[in-house]
């Protein structure tokens, strides 16, 4: 059984002379397509289609302050993690460790303040920092819903050993600074996020 044709030609479109539409744009609603059209992955410069770049001009991003900083963090970091896996610390466990340290009894809640971290993302952190030994939890003389973080004698060694490499090796990746221009770069940076 074979279907039906209809008795109707297929149209031909007609330009009209006023709009420049065909009959078959005004006979079907105009639908706008997002993505597929081939215009809309054409260069925006046509003219330089095959040009072959030489330089990169980055000279926008450059203007950027994220940017930039960006840029520079990972400079360090990377300086950052090969030094410290002696240590087995990434960054964030330095910065967790680093404050302990200095702040025995802090509350996971004012670690989370301190660094902006979120809770759960400290929880799994601060258990893994307890099972290696490097800190250890006690109650919080004020607080009897907390719990105080302390370093212990191992994680006190470790950490002042892991910062003394921090210093060394952020003199290395700035060496292109002077110290005066080193703290100015500190205290800038610092009035952004502080």
């Amino acid at each position: 059984m074979t279907a039906s044709r209809s008795n109707t030609s297929p149209t031909r479109p007609v330009r009209t002379a006023r709009t420049g539409t065909t009959s078959r744009d005004t006979a079907r609603p105009a639908t706008k397509r997002v993505g597929n059209s081939s215009t809309s992955k054409r260069p925006a410069d046509t003219a330089n289609e095959t040009a072959v770049i030489e330089s990169i001009d980055s000279r926008y991003l450059e203007t950027l302050m994220g940017y930039n900083a960006r840029r520079a963090a990972l400079s360090i970091i990377s300086v950052f993690l090969d030094r410290m896996a002696v240590y087995d610390l990434k960054p964030v466990e330095f910065s967790v460790l680093s404050l302990v340290l200095h702040n025995p009894g802090i509350t996971s809640r004012q670690l989370c303040a301190a660094l902006n971290i979120l809770p759960p993302n400290l929880v799994g952190l601060v258990q893994d920092l307890d099972k290696r030994g490097l800190i250890v939890r006690m109650p919080h003389p004020r607080d009897g819903r907390a719990m105080g973080l302390h370093p212990t004698r191992e994680g006190a060694a470790l950490m002042r050993k892991a910062e003394k490499t921090a210093s060394e090796l952020e003199l290395d990746v700035t060496q292109r600074l002077t110290a005066e221009e080193r703290h100015t770069l500190l205290q800038l940076l610092q009035k952004i996020y502080l």
